[in-house]
């Protein structure tokens, strides 16, 4: 496994989601390239930092606008 399939594969991971020959493939990458086990830590720490935030509501007009603009440039796109 490339470190590029690694990122890829970084969120099934974490979810536990991966396939077992995909995860022996993904943990054995992990166990050869100290970059990819820091940017692991990374996004662990991030994923921890921004599920401590609290939530907070848009109004409406907000979250209407916001999904608007999600439509138009999956549109655009």
């Amino acid at each position: 496994m490339t470190c590029r399939e690694l990122v890829e594969l970084i969120t099934a991971y974490l979810d536990g989601t991966l396939d077992p020959d995909t995860e022996r493939r993904f943990t054995a990458h992990l166990a050869m390239c100290d970059g990819c086990v820091n940017y692991l830590e990374q996004i662990r720490q991030a994923v921890e930092a921004v599920g401590a935030l609290p939530v907070e509501r848009l109004s409406d007009e907000s979250r209407d606008g916001l999904m608007k603009m999600f439509r138009d440039w999956q549109v655009a796109t």
